[in-house]
C-alpha cells in the first residue's frame, strides 16, 4: 500500500497530485508544522532520519526526495502514463527537468528566503540571489514558450516536479517579466487532478489564490 507522510505547506502537495492523476489509492499520513519555527515535527523522522517531507512507504520500501519519489510511482504503478519512452529523446529532456527543479531552480529560491531574515546583514548577497533567480526563472518560461507543457507539450510528471518552483516563486521574485511562468501556474492549478490533491491534502498556501 502506498503511503505519503505529507507535511502541510511543503513539496509533499505534488505527490498527492501526481497520485490523483494516475488515480491510485494511498494512504495519507498528515504532520504539521511548528507554529513557532516552521519545521516539520520529529515525528518524521521516525519514518526517515532526515525528518522531511516528502516521504513515500510502498510496504517495507521507503523512499525520500520528489523527484525520486515521482520516478518511483510512474515506473511502478504509471503503467506509462506521465512520462516519455525511455528509449526516446523526449525521455532524456523530462528527466532532465525532473533533476533541474530541485538540483538548480530552488537553490536561488530557499537562498532570497532565508538571507531574507538577515535583514542589512544579508543585503550584500541580495543582488547576486536575484541575478540568480532571474536567470533561471528566465529559463523556465523561455522554455514554455509556445508550449503548454515543459516536455513534447505533453503534461508529466516533469510538470508536477517544476510546480513547486512556479508557485513559490511569486512570493520571492516578481512574474511581471514572465508571463508563460504565469499561465503555465494558472493551468498547473486549473487540472481536477491538482484540485482533488488539495482536497485531500487540506489547506496549501502556495495554491490558487481565487476560483
Amino acid at each position: 500500500m502506498l503511503t505519503v507522510h505529507h507535511l502541510n505547506n511543503s513539496r509533499s502537495q505534488r505527490i498527492l497530485w501526481l497520485l490523483e492523476e494516475l488515480s491510485l489509492d494511498y494512504e495519507l499520513k498528515t504532520y504539521q508544522r511548528d507554529a513557532e519555527t516552521n519545521l516539520a515535527p520529529p515525528e518524521l523522522e521516525q519514518i526517515h532520519p532526515l525528518g522531511k517531507s516528502p516521504v513515500l512507504t510502498d510496504n517495507a520500501t521507503t523512499v525520500i526526495e520528489s523527484g525520486a519519489i515521482i520516478d518511483y510511482i510512474l515506473r511502478h504503478y504509471g503503467n506509462g502514463r506521465l512520462q516519455p519512452k525511455a528509449d526516446s529523446h523526449e525521455y532524456e529532456q523530462y528527466m532532465q527537468w525532473l533533476h533541474y527543479a530541485e538540483g538548480s531552480a530552488m537553490l536561488p529560491l530557499m537562498l532570497k528566503l532565508y538571507t531574507a531574515r538577515l535583514g542589512e546583514a544579508g543585503a550584500a548577497l541580495q543582488p547576486r540571489i536575484s541575478d540568480e533567480l532571474q536567470r533561471h526563472l528566465g529559463y523556465i518560461d523561455k522554455a514554455l514558450e509556445g508550449v503548454d507543457w515543459l516536455v513534447g507539450n505533453r503534461f508529466s510528471g516533469a510538470d508536477i516536479q517544476v510546480s513547486f518552483v512556479v508557485e513559490i516563486a511569486p512570493l520571492l521574485h516578481s512574474l511581471n517579466k514572465l508571463p508563460n511562468i504565469v499561465a503555465y501556474r494558472e493551468r498547473v492549478q486549473q487540472r481536477p487532478a491538482y484540485r482533488a490533491a488539495l482536497e485531500r491534502g487540506g489547506f496549501y498556501a502556495y495554491g490558487p489564490t481565487s476560483d
